[in-house]
Protein backbone atom coordinates (compact mmCIF):
# COMPACT_ATOMS: atom_id res chain seq x y z
CA UNK A 1 0.00 0.00 0.00
CA UNK A 2 1.28 3.64 -0.70
CA UNK A 3 1.01 6.02 1.86
CA UNK A 4 0.99 9.38 2.08
CA UNK A 5 2.66 11.82 3.81
CA UNK A 6 -0.22 12.53 6.24
CA UNK A 7 0.25 9.22 7.32
CA UNK A 8 -3.21 9.01 8.28
CA UNK A 9 -4.84 5.12 7.57
CA UNK A 10 -8.05 6.60 5.74
CA UNK A 11 -5.38 7.57 3.25
CA UNK A 12 -3.80 4.61 2.60
CA UNK A 13 -4.14 2.77 -1.07
CA UNK A 14 -6.54 -0.03 -1.27
CA UNK A 15 -7.94 -2.31 -3.88
CA UNK A 16 -11.47 -3.74 -2.81
CA UNK A 17 -12.55 -6.50 -3.40
CA UNK A 18 -16.96 -7.31 -3.97
CA UNK A 19 -17.60 -10.22 -2.08
CA UNK A 20 -21.07 -10.52 -3.26
CA UNK A 21 -22.14 -10.71 -7.06
CA UNK A 22 -24.12 -7.71 -8.08
CA UNK A 23 -26.12 -8.29 -11.46
CA UNK A 24 -28.29 -4.86 -10.56
CA UNK A 25 -31.50 -6.68 -11.87
CA UNK A 26 -33.72 -7.74 -8.85
CA UNK A 27 -34.94 -5.32 -6.20
CA UNK A 28 -32.73 -6.03 -3.55
CA UNK A 29 -30.17 -3.73 -2.15
CA UNK A 30 -27.40 -2.59 -4.42
CA UNK A 31 -24.28 -3.47 -4.08
CA UNK A 32 -21.32 -0.92 -3.81
CA UNK A 33 -19.74 -1.07 -7.58
CA UNK A 34 -16.17 0.84 -5.74
CA UNK A 35 -13.31 -1.03 -6.25
CA UNK A 36 -10.47 1.00 -4.74
CA UNK A 37 -9.57 3.76 -2.14
CA UNK A 38 -9.16 6.52 -1.16
CA UNK A 39 -11.40 8.35 -4.14
CA UNK A 40 -10.57 11.94 -3.23
CA UNK A 41 -8.77 13.39 -6.08
CA UNK A 42 -6.28 14.99 -3.47
CA UNK A 43 -5.62 12.12 -1.99
CA UNK A 44 -5.14 9.68 -4.64
CA UNK A 45 -1.91 9.19 -5.29
CA UNK A 46 -0.87 8.91 -9.56
CA UNK A 47 1.41 5.62 -8.81
CA UNK A 48 -1.57 3.63 -7.04
CA UNK A 49 -1.97 0.35 -9.33
CA UNK A 50 -5.66 0.54 -9.40
CA UNK A 51 -5.10 3.32 -12.20
CA UNK A 52 -2.82 1.10 -14.30
CA UNK A 53 -4.61 1.23 -17.88
CA UNK A 54 -8.17 2.29 -16.08
CA UNK A 55 -11.37 3.66 -17.62
CA UNK A 56 -11.25 7.09 -15.15
CA UNK A 57 -14.00 8.51 -13.83
CA UNK A 58 -14.08 12.13 -12.68
CA UNK A 59 -17.21 12.99 -10.61
CA UNK A 60 -18.34 16.22 -9.06
CA UNK A 61 -18.62 15.52 -5.59
CA UNK A 62 -22.68 16.36 -5.40
CA UNK A 63 -23.31 13.85 -8.71
CA UNK A 64 -24.21 10.57 -6.37
CA UNK A 65 -26.39 12.08 -4.29
CA UNK A 66 -28.44 13.73 -6.89
CA UNK A 67 -28.36 10.86 -9.74
CA UNK A 68 -30.04 7.92 -7.72
CA UNK A 69 -27.69 4.97 -9.96
CA UNK A 70 -24.30 6.22 -9.73
CA UNK A 71 -22.73 3.36 -9.08
CA UNK A 72 -24.55 1.25 -11.37
CA UNK A 73 -24.43 4.00 -14.50
CA UNK A 74 -20.61 5.50 -13.93
CA UNK A 75 -18.52 3.60 -11.46
CA UNK A 76 -19.10 -0.03 -12.36
CA UNK A 77 -16.07 -0.81 -14.19
CA UNK A 78 -14.23 2.50 -13.87
CA UNK A 79 -12.09 3.67 -10.97
CA UNK A 80 -13.43 6.74 -9.53
CA UNK A 81 -11.97 10.25 -8.33
CA UNK A 82 -13.90 12.69 -6.81
CA UNK A 83 -13.59 16.84 -6.04
CA UNK A 84 -15.35 19.60 -5.79
CA UNK A 85 -14.10 22.54 -8.18
CA UNK A 86 -15.70 25.07 -6.10
CA UNK A 87 -15.22 24.15 -2.49
CA UNK A 88 -11.70 22.74 -3.21
CA UNK A 89 -7.99 24.16 -3.91
CA UNK A 90 -8.21 23.08 -7.54
CA UNK A 91 -4.97 24.54 -8.18
CA UNK A 92 -3.17 21.22 -8.72
CA UNK A 93 -5.71 19.37 -10.49
CA UNK A 94 -4.67 20.04 -13.92
CA UNK A 95 -0.77 18.85 -13.07
CA UNK A 96 -2.37 15.67 -10.72
CA UNK A 97 -4.88 14.41 -14.07
CA UNK A 98 -2.39 15.10 -16.26
CA UNK A 99 -0.25 13.04 -13.99
CA UNK A 100 -2.63 10.28 -13.58
CA UNK A 101 -3.53 9.98 -17.21
CA UNK A 102 0.14 10.32 -18.40
CA UNK A 103 1.94 7.72 -16.18
CA UNK A 104 -1.06 5.13 -16.02
CA UNK A 105 -1.93 4.82 -19.48
CA UNK A 106 -6.24 5.31 -19.38
CA UNK A 107 -7.75 4.09 -21.21
CA UNK A 108 -10.97 6.72 -21.04
CA UNK A 109 -12.10 9.46 -19.06
CA UNK A 110 -15.61 10.10 -18.16
CA UNK A 111 -16.52 12.97 -15.78
CA UNK A 112 -19.78 13.48 -14.10
CA UNK A 113 -20.94 17.08 -13.41
CA UNK A 114 -23.97 19.12 -12.16
CA UNK A 115 -25.51 21.66 -14.19
CA UNK A 116 -24.60 24.39 -12.16
CA UNK A 117 -22.11 26.73 -13.64
CA UNK A 118 -19.66 25.86 -10.48
CA UNK A 119 -18.96 22.18 -11.98
CA UNK A 120 -18.06 23.21 -15.53
CA UNK A 121 -14.70 23.95 -13.89
CA UNK A 122 -13.84 20.15 -13.70
CA UNK A 123 -14.92 18.48 -17.08
CA UNK A 124 -12.14 21.52 -18.21
CA UNK A 125 -9.66 20.30 -16.12
CA UNK A 126 -10.25 17.30 -17.58
CA UNK A 127 -10.07 18.35 -21.13
CA UNK A 128 -7.02 20.23 -20.50
CA UNK A 129 -5.15 17.03 -18.36
CA UNK A 130 -5.75 15.12 -21.58
CA UNK A 131 -4.38 17.59 -23.99
CA UNK A 132 -1.41 18.17 -21.00
CA UNK A 133 -0.77 14.48 -21.35
CA UNK A 134 0.11 13.93 -24.71
CA UNK A 135 -2.19 10.71 -24.72
CA UNK A 136 -5.24 10.59 -27.32
CA UNK A 137 -7.77 9.66 -24.40
CA UNK A 138 -11.32 9.26 -25.44
CA UNK A 139 -13.27 11.82 -22.94
CA UNK A 140 -17.05 11.75 -22.04
CA UNK A 141 -18.49 15.00 -19.87
CA UNK A 142 -22.02 13.98 -18.38
CA UNK A 143 -24.20 16.63 -17.01
CA UNK A 144 -27.09 15.84 -14.25
CA UNK A 145 -29.35 17.99 -13.11
CA UNK A 146 -29.80 19.67 -9.83
CA UNK A 147 -33.20 17.07 -10.10
CA UNK A 148 -30.94 14.12 -10.69
CA UNK A 149 -31.68 13.47 -14.23
CA UNK A 150 -29.36 12.92 -17.18
CA UNK A 151 -29.31 16.10 -18.88
CA UNK A 152 -27.18 14.67 -21.76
Amino acid sequence: MADLACGCPGTQVRTLKNIEQNDNTSSERLVSELRQWPTQLQLVPPTAPYLDHAHLLIAADCVPFAYAEFHRDFIKGRVLVNACPKLDDSSSYIDKLTDIIARNAIQSVTVTIMEVPCCRGLAMFAEQAIAKSGRDVPLNVVIIGVDGQRRN
